[in-house]
């Protein structure tokens, strides 16, 4: 799902509609703001958005998450494509994440090891040092690589409002975490919890 080409959808038929981004958001119920981030490609309405947005653009569901009008010939095929599209990215995104997990794990277990050895093996302590460095080295370099990879698999859900939305890169490192959740502050209503990670946008 390409959120740059829903969003400058989504503002088209707006304006096709003579809405400005504060009257289709007091339609919807939510801030000014919101519709913005949307428009901009930060971020998807939330799924209890999407058929109120649909009947204030008259527009289908299906030429929201597209980003394009569908005339009835080629209804099926698009809807088809679509449906296939966000298989496709829950796969991947499941993938990053399992990639991220044992990323995590060989990282962990190789620094341990190195530094065991260094703490138990007769040697200099200059290569003691050294052993110490590159376990450094390597606990940095892997925990880069997991959140890398991690940071972009899918969006998160707020608990409270629902919103979902990608963190910036800052956000999604400080974040306590579990493996499904992280603590971060949802744009929507400003409200820090412990958000749910979703696989798709």
């Amino acid at each position: 799902m390409n959120q740059i080409k829903v969003g400058k959808f989504i503002a088209e038929e707006r304006k096709k509609k003579n809405y400005t981004q504060r009257s289709l958001a007091d339609i919807l119920g939510v801030s000014d703001k919101t519709v913005s981030k949307w428009e901009r490609g930060n971020g998807m309405p939330d799924v209890s958005l999407m058929i109120p947005l649909c009947r204030a653009l008259d527009i289908s569901a299906s030429e929201l998450l597209l980003g394009e009008r569908i005339s009835d010939g080629e209804y099926r095929e698009k809807t088809e494509e679509l449906a296939l599209d966000l298989i496709k990215e829950k796969k991947e995104n499941t993938r990053k994440v399992i990639l991220s997990l044992i990323t995590l794990f060989i990282t962990i277990v190789s620094a341990v090891t190195i530094i065991m050895c260094a703490g138990h093996l007769e040697m200099d302590t200059s290569i003691r040092i050294i052993l110490v460095a590159i376990a450094v080295v390597i606990m940095v370099g892997g925990i880069f690589v997991c959140a890398s990879l991690e940071w972009n698999a899918g969006t998160y859900e707020c608990p409270h409002c629902h919103n979902r939305f990608l963190p910036t890169a800052a956000e999604y490192v400080k974040g306590l975490h579990t493996i499904t959740r992280r603590h971060l502050k949802c744009p929507e209503c400003g409200k820090k919890s412990m958000c749910i990670r979703r696989l798709t946008h």
